[in-house]
């Protein structure tokens, strides 16, 4: 998962902006052939030519039909159940901050079932955690989300 911006205004130009600024991050080698989106009005040609150049095809869903792009759904729906529905946001800064550490939970420690309870970011060769080990809890998220590790 990625966090490319915030606003409350997304107009076309600043979803192109998001689009190239993403494009540039990722380099010229990232593993992405597809991005899925919606129909809103934010997404203009602009935006899926930045996304063409890079070699990704843009694939637009169908008028309401969530199923079309259920990862995004579910996206959406862990974000509200483990972070956003338990917290007051007071501006757009404190936003940002929370977003921020809540992707880098959810790609670095978070356990995802299809990835067989490993986090996208966990490299192959992790080790799971054995018995005797201690182990200590880490705060994220505002002390929304707790995370635990090995004691080193």
């Amino acid at each position: 998962m990625h966090l490319e911006g915030i606003t409350a205004n997304p107009a076309g130009s600043w979803t192109t902006q998001a689009a190239r600024n993403l494009m540039m991050k990722l380099g010229e080698h990232h593993p992405f052939k597809f991005l899925i989106r919606d129909g809103a009005g934010q997404f203009t040609r602009s935006f899926d030519a930045v996304l063409a150049g890079s070699g990704i095809t843009a694939i637009r869903t169908p008028p309401r039909s969530p199923q079309a792009n259920a990862y995004a759904e579910r996206w959406v729906r862990t974000l509200r159940h483990e972070l956003l529905d338990r917290t007051i946001i007071w501006n757009e800064y404190q936003l940002r901050q929370l977003l921020e550490e809540y992707v880098e939970h959810y790609n670095s420690h978070r356990p995802h079932r299809g990835l067989h309870q490993r986090a996208p970011n966990d490299s192959a060769d992790v080790i799971p955690i054995g018995t005797g080990q201690p182990i200590k809890r880490h705060t994220t998220c505002a002390g929304l989300i707790s995370e635990y590790r090995t004691a080193a």
